[in-house]
């Protein structure tokens, strides 16, 4: 039962995330598109749904696994009770966000906005700042040393792969 009324909450908050930055994306697409007049190409509408769902499907597994391994919401001020590292988390250190980011960019291309797409930009970059000033402190601070050596194993924001694949094409290029 507890599970259930995790669940309920972690439903509400995340509807409310949703429908604050679906706000602030039409609202940004409906009074700056047209002033701005570059079209895209129609193509990107089923880019944009493909990207919507990707996204979608990735903050809904990290939702799932704020409920049910954390025992607590994606919000800040409901976080989880125990320390997550399982699900999408064990390949990224922020996957909610990047879930995130995808969904807002999707929809740019979904609705065919400059606007929107430039917009994902300082978006991603306030998420950045965010995890950064409080986000990471907060769950060092919380969890102490599980959280430290989850920080050494597990990347902020793309999966040890193509850091590693980075590194490896970095070195036979010769390129630093």
């Amino acid at each position: 039962m507890k599970t259930f009324f995790i669940a309920v909450r972690a439903a509400i908050f995340g509807t409310g995330f949703i429908f604050l930055w679906g706000w602030v994306a039409l609202s940004l697409h409906h009074r700056y598109d047209i002033t701005l007049g570059i079209a895209l190409s129609d193509w990107t509408r089923t880019l944009g749904i493909v990207l919507m769902a990707f996204g979608g499907t990735l903050a809904f597994a990290c939702v799932t696994t704020f409920v049910t391994s954390g025992e607590g919401t994606p919000a800040p001020f409901d976080p989880p009770r125990k320390f997550v590292a399982a699900g999408p988390y064990r390949f990224v250190r922020n996957p909610m966000y990047i879930g995130a980011f995808i969904v807002l960019f999707g929809f740019g291309l979904y609705e065919q906005s400059v606007a929107i797409l430039l917009f994902t930009l300082p978006w991603l970059l306030c998420a950045h700042l965010f995890v950064i000033i409080y986000e990471e402190p907060h769950l060092r601070s919380t969890f102490g040393a599980p959280y430290d050596a989850y920080c050494h194993s597990v990347c902020r924001w793309l999966p040890r792969r193509v850091i590693a694949s980075k590194t490896r094409l970095s070195s036979a290029t010769g390129a630093e």
